[in-house]
């Protein structure tokens, strides 16, 4: 099944570090990242787990857990957990998820149906399309999708900048431009009218192109 922006994102019951969970109630009413990894003990992936462990009070203030998947059992999951604190300096302050069947990363699309049902015998390099992020929103549905060859370590700093422009886009009905920044100024929507535009941003708005009309953003200075 091949996912795709603003499909519902697949249930799961499996279990974590931090116990079993069912996927979307886990969730709740708020927002989620689901990031994936395809081996325990690799390098990149190590260095990822500690990266989004220091950055957790950031998308702790968006309203958005963050849970990681690894096809190995948690047990694995621990003794990896030890390495991540070790060498990141923050121990491990999310749940990951064990998928020894492979079939959560089949659910999701990154694995093919054929790759069998079990993580046993499989190298990284087996499991190497392992390596994408899932920003899923309020209404479980899928918000935007990255994917990145093992040998490319992810931006979670990028991460949090698309969470916000998704997060302000659903609010406002604004869009965000190329390298924008929170605070930096936005676009309005082509589906709001101007008569609606100009009830919300009464000192108007420039215009370089007629399609494009461009508003500091809303709730912000400048």
């Amino acid at each position: 099944m091949t996912l795709r922006i603003n499909d519902e994102a697949p249930n799961f019951t499996a279990a974590t570090t931090e116990g079993t969970i069912d996927f979307h109630e886990w969730i709740g009413d708020g927002w989620a990242v689901l990031f994936s990894h395809p081996k325990d003990f690799t390098p990149v992936c190590t260095t990822e787990l500690g990266t989004v462990a220091s950055l957790k009070p950031e998308f702790d203030k968006r309203n958005c857990k963050v849970l990681g998947i690894s096809v190995d059992a948690v047990s694995d999951h621990q003794a990896w957990s030890k390495d991540i604190e070790t060498w990141q300096g923050t121990p491990l302050n999310f749940p990951l998820v064990g998928d020894p069947t492979l079939e959560i990363v089949q659910q999701y699309d990154m694995l093919p149906a054929d790759a069998g049902d079990t993580a046993e015998g499989r190298t990284p390099i087996d499991n190497a399309t392992a390596r994408s992020v899932f920003l899923i929103g309020p209404d479980k549905k899928i918000k935007a999708t990255l994917t990145y060859p093992m040998s490319t370590g992810r931006n979670f700093a990028e991460i949090l900048r698309l969470l916000d422009s998704i997060q302000l886009t659903a609010s406002e009905g604004v869009a965000t431009p190329a390298n924008w920044e929170p605070g930096e100024k936005v676009i309005i929507l082509p589906s709001v009218s101007d008569e609606d535009a100009k009830a919300k941003y009464p000192a108007g708005w420039d215009q370089p192109l007629p399609y494009i009309r461009i508003v500091p953003q809303p709730g912000r200075d400048g």
